[in-house]
């Protein structure tokens, strides 16, 4: 039983990863023909990140009354509805609109699924699970850029992607039986996900390492969405590219982080999560680093794959880790905030770089990404002293 629903939220993830990557590849076309500023992807993002926000929060609840399985097949659903609404808009306004069930639909199945696998699988699942959100993150740019090599404009990636996002709702619309029976079989300290006591903000915050995690979270996922949204874009107006040349490439950033989540789930037979975390912060270095050198498009390409391979295992190890840091019993809370801050990061800093490389330049795009990573790495190195400390004390 475990082993199928397995396979349903591998496709979930997949259908999780697709649209993330939509708009950061197909920006460079869209914003000449609605006649706003480049910076306006960002508006964009800031819409799609606050209903995000908003029905994270509300996971524990939603879980709890209707399941993770029909959490799960109506946030789908949301999302593909929005997608299509995405490839008819004629003007920005309706973009916007469109936006609100994009966003919505993305944060209460996130919070969700993740700790729904952080609970019942191991570390080397939660790793493979997010590649497959990397195979939809991937796939996202490069059906884009094949509707746009093909003269059929950027409607019609959108529209591919929402005829797929629609016939992962009809599967997840089937396997509703089957979460049913495999929650009721499932328990955590002698109790069902769904039976765990809520915990409210407040008391969320006050745990030991909370605001560490929160702000680890904010950080990296702050990171990832300015890297993938605005990858393209540097490619183009600071790298020299054609539009759909930088969307193709762009997509090399989703696949680094597919791959390096692929290997990911061997590492982690062998190393802790702070250790994968702690690798994946040395490749991201590494990447900034090559984006920083002033050595030609090949080695911008190169920087962005290994961006992407630096990211990869950095949030399925920061989540897998929450059951251990703060009991099972409050990871439904606790990854139910994080998801929160996370998109909150995705929320204020890219479009906040959307303003700089208004108002100053894209060449910022390296650097910002450097200072969000040192961010990253210091509250990580304080989140592991403390729970390195109390390991002691026990």
């Amino acid at each position: 039983m475990l082993s199928l629903l397995l396979a349903v939220i591998y496709l979930s993830f997949i259908s999780l990863g697709l649209p993330d990557s939509l708009l950061g590849s197909a920006w460079p076309s869209m914003y000449e023909e609605f006649s706003v500023p480049v910076s306006y992807a960002g508006v964009i993002s800031m819409i799609i990140s606050a209903g995000t926000i908003f029905s994270s929060l509300q996971s524990d609840f939603l879980t709890k009354k209707f399941g993770p399985g029909l959490v799960t097949a109506v946030s789908v659903a949301m999302t593909a509805s929005a997608l299509f609404g995405f490839s008819f808009s004629d003007s920005f306004w309706m973009l916007c609109l469109w936006a609100i069930p994009y966003g919505l639909g993305a944060g209460s199945v996130d919070a969700a699924l993740n700790n729904f696998v952080a609970l019942h699988y191991s570390s080397r699942h939660m790793s493979w699970l997010h590649c497959m959100w990397g195979i939809g993150a991937t796939s996202g740019p490069y059906i884009m850029s094949c509707a746009l090599t093909g003269g059929l404009g950027w409607q019609a990636g959108y529209r591919y992607i929402g005829w797929i996002q629609l016939a992962l709702t009809a599967l997840l619309a089937f396997s509703l039986p089957l979460w049913k029976k495999t929650g009721r079989s499932l328990s955590v300290s002698g109790q069902t996900a769904v039976d765990a006591l809520p915990l409210s903000v407040r008391q969320v915050l006050r745990l030991p390492g909370a605001k560490a995690v929160f702000g680890c979270f904010f950080a990296y996922c702050a990171l990832e969405q300015t890297a993938g949204l605005w990858g393209s874009s540097y490619l183009v107006l600071h790298g020299g590219m054609s539009a759909e040349e930088a969307a193709g490439f762009a997509s090399l950033f989703y696949l680094g982080i597919t791959v390096g989540r692929a290997m990911n789930g061997f590492l982690a037979i062998r190393f802790s999560d702070d250790h994968l975390i702690r690798m994946g912060q040395g490749i991201l270095a590494s990447g900034i680093i090559l984006l920083l050198l002033p050595a030609g498009k090949t080695a911008a390409v190169m920087g962005l794959i290994l961006v992407g391979l630096g990211c990869a295992p950095i949030y399925p190890s920061i989540i897998h880790s929450t059951p251990a840091h703060f009991g099972a019993e409050k990871s439904q809370a606790v990854i139910g905030i994080q998801m929160a801050c996370a998109y909150i990061g995705n929320l204020l800093m890219p479009p906040l770089f959307g303003l700089l490389a208004n108002h100053i330049g894209v060449f910022l795009y390296p650097f910002y990404l450097l200072a969000l990573l040192v961010l990253m790495a210091v509250l990580h190195m304080r989140l592991s002293g403390l729970f390195h400390e109390r390991f002691l004390k026990v």
